[in-house]
């Protein structure tokens, strides 16, 4: 069994070669009985409670428990299996039973109380040495304090064993949803055998979805790997998906793969839709708990926006202001489908001409399995530009250099690819990371392809975060960042879209977040900041991709190492804002269903989830929903993931960055006194101070929509995102 106290590798690194199943669960155990006797230190010290022996060993205690989190369940996400499943769904519950005794120890929270009363009173005594606390170490206080009055620490004991049982409830909904999400996704396959099918894909795709099928057909068959393929494979992985939905001529086909998609986890042996009402009625529950109208209300007193108000304000806004581009979008692709693809016009409907838009009462042309095949052609047609002209010019080495070199460029970092550092997939690669100064700063790992096991999507996640110890030793960060790129073929290296280097910048923007840390406690390092502060850093990072100065820098043909041409920069810029409203419709009707759900006040009960869904989501619809179809069972992200009352952060943050992203246009994209505020200032702060005056103090103001109408050349009313 390995180390769980510390690993004897270069930096710490985890052993992953070294680690077994059967290590997890005695790992948990052990970490928590290691932890239990750090707490039980705390609560037995004779001495008065202080910041230094109440709040900082508190947050240095359970940290070989939470080495073994970090591992499970990053793996859990990235290399999963039906065993690593089941160890999960055993030992959830006795994770969240003991963090429940922590949060809900009686005699622990009357130290933590006492410490935050002495600081927090009106004249307020001061405690240990008799020396005010810093900054950094008041926000500790407060987040400590919070974390056990928000978990239940105030509450009585009958009230106290509720929150207990809702809790670990909610845990294991939360697992199981994730899991099922996984499982169908990885069950559902479209295997072609007739070639006339593929007209319209890329050969890339065509190789790629044969190379599927070959290693479908081996794993079951045993077949010869060199045979020629009469088959090809695509699934619901976030490459196969996206790339026959776009270019696939085959409608009934696309519909099929669509429907696929969007029915994902309604019945069947993976379904959800009994999860999504138990985990909303128990966080609803949970808030009732604490005092509180809604989860939304629980959730939202600590992030930025204060109050569902705020948030209804921002969407609300956002909604006017874009949502006439959108359906104006919407008219001028229908329009373009029926006159130069002779998509079908359904009865009732009329062309005009005029105005190139179509009326209808009843009409259904365009539909969402449409959408994205249409979209493509049509950017085409207006800009003589599709990921085909521009794939060649985005090699995943070359990006992969571009990305660290314009970190280098803003913040002196480099890297060094490190072989010997052990990894947990023969694809993922290891880079050390130094300073400007040469001194290490981090270990970043680069898990870029799809397989079984890894869930679909993008993320930034932590093995190690980045803390200065109580003896003063600083830990430096350990940070992977997990995406599902289209694999290289036998003919051709890994080529990405477009939409795959903003993932790419965008997941490394978390990141550089995480990597540039430069706190003292863990619980407030890297990206622990509020949910709608979050996405900040990692959107930011956006704005560099339409701008040819960082384009130049590294875009050049994968056969030829010609630069990527100037012609070819203009048109990516120039299409920036291409479809920008429907865009941004699509996200808010994400926040909105997300806003919905959190903020009931009775518990959900005999309403159709279908329902509940369209009304949510009715004011952002643009195009005509299909039967029986729903977002809500696969949504992840607010039922398993983080961002439970908080999918409004990316809208929230887009304000922020745009805002942001004005100074470095203002004083050059690569100014270095304006990049070394935003590390400083943002980057390196995590969540040490409130986030406006993190962000006030690099801008030099509150933000405002301003720059962000100005950058889609949308005219929408002025919004305050602190108002």
């Amino acid at each position: 069994m390995t180390d769980i106290t510390e690993h004897k590798t270069l930096h710490g690194t985890i052993p992953f070669d070294k680690i077994r199943l059967e290590d997890y669960e005695p790992a948990f155990r052990e970490a928590m009985a290691l932890h239990n006797a750090e707490i039980d230190e705390i609560v037995n010290n004779r001495v008065g409670a202080t910041f230094e022996n109440t709040i900082e060993a508190l947050e240095y205690a359970g940290e070989a428990l939470e080495r073994v989190e970090k591992v499970f369940f990053n793996l859990l996400e990235a290399e999963s299996s039906d065993a690593m499943m089941a160890i999960a769904q055993k030992i959830q519950p006795e994770l969240t039973a003991h963090a429940n005794n922590i949060t809900l120890n009686e005699r622990l929270f009357a130290r933590v109380k006492a410490v935050y009363d002495q600081y927090t009173g009106t004249q307020p005594v001061r405690v240990g040495q008799g020396m005010p606390l810093q900054p950094e170490q008041m926000k500790l206080l407060d987040v400590t304090y919070h974390a056990f009055a928000d978990n239940g620490a105030n509450l009585s004991e009958d009230d106290k064993q509720k929150y207990r049982e809702l809790s670990t409830k909610l845990g294991v909904y939360a697992l199981e949803f994730g899991q099922n999400v996984l499982n169908a996704t990885n069950a559902y396959t479209l295997l072609l055998t007739d070639e006339a099918d593929l007209a319209g894909l890329p050969a890339d795709v065509i190789e790629e979805a044969a190379r599927k099928a070959q290693e479908k057909a081996n794993r079951h068959c045993g077949l010869d790997p060199q045979s020629p393929a009469k088959e090809w494979l695509f699934d619901l992985s976030a490459p196969s998906y996206s790339a026959f939905m776009k270019y696939a001529d085959n409608r009934e086909l696309r519909k099929q793969l669509y429907l696929a998609s969007n029915t994902k986890c309604i019945g069947g042996a993976y379904d959800n839709t009994e999860h999504i009402k138990n985990i909303i009625n128990t966080r609803l529950a949970i808030a009732n708990l604490l005092g509180y109208n809604s989860y939304a209300d629980m959730v939202l007193h600590k992030r930025m926006a204060k109050n569902t108000n705020a948030v209804s304000e921002l969407l609300n806004e956002l909604l006017e202001g874009f949502a006439p581009a959108a359906k104006q979008e919407v008219a001028e692709l229908q329009h373009f489908a029926v006159t130069s693809y002779q998509l079908p016009v359904t009865d009732n409907c009329s062309l005009v001409t005029d105005n190139q838009s179509l009326v209808t009462g009843n009409c259904s042309l365009v539909t969402a399995y449409d959408w994205s095949y249409y979209s493509n052609k049509l950017k085409d047609s207006k800009f003589d530009l599709n990921d085909e002209l521009i794939k060649p010019y985005f090699e995943l080495e070359n990006v992969r250099k571009g990305v660290f070199g314009l970190a280098t460029k803003l913040y002196g970092i480099s890297f060094k690819k490190n072989a010997e550092i052990p990894v947990y997939q023969e694809d993922v690669e290891a880079f050390e990371v130094f300073d400007r100064s040469g001194e290490y700063l981090a270990v970043l790992y680069t898990d870029f392809f799809p397989r079984t096991g890894k869930r679909p999507g993008a993320w930034m996640t932590e093995f190690q975060g980045q803390q200065v110890r109580r003896d003063g030793q600083q830990i430096r960060p350990h940070i992977s960042i997990v995406m599902n790129f289209t694999r290289p073929t036998a003919t051709k290296p890994a080529l990405l879209t477009f939409d795959e280097v903003n993932t790419f910048v965008h997941e490394f923007g978390h990141a550089l977040h995480g990597m540039l840390a430069n706190t003292v406690y863990p619980s407030l390092s890297g990206t622990s900041v509020y949910r709608d502060f979050v996405e900040l850093p990692s959107q930011i990072m956006e704005n560099f991709l339409h701008e040819k100065e960082f384009l130049d820098l590294f875009a050049e043909h994968y056969q030829t190492g010609a630069k990527i041409p100037a012609e070819l920069v203009q048109k990516i810029v120039d299409s920036a804002n291409f479809q920008v409203g429907y865009a941004c419709l699509r996200q808010l009707s994400f926040a909105c269903l997300d806003m919905a759900y959190h903020s009931i006040l009775k518990p959900f009960s005999g309403d159709s989830l279908k329902d509940f869904e369209t009304r949510a989501m009715a004011a952002t619809q643009v195009l005509p929903t299909l039967p029986d179809t729903m977002i809500s069972p696969a949504f992840g992200h607010i039922f398993s993931g983080g961002y439970a009352a908080g999918y409004y952060s990316y809208k929230w943050a887009e304000v922020l960055e745009a805002d942001a992203f004005a100074l470095f246009k203002e004083h050059g994209i690569f100014n270095a006194e304006v990049a070394q505020s935003f590390r400083e200032n943002i980057l390196s702060r995590g969540g040490t101070e409130d986030p406006m005056d993190l962000y006030i103090r690099f801008r030099g103001k509150k933000p405002t929509t301003e720059a962000l109408k100005q950058r889609c050349g949308v005219v929408t009313p002025s919004y305050s995102a602190t108002s």
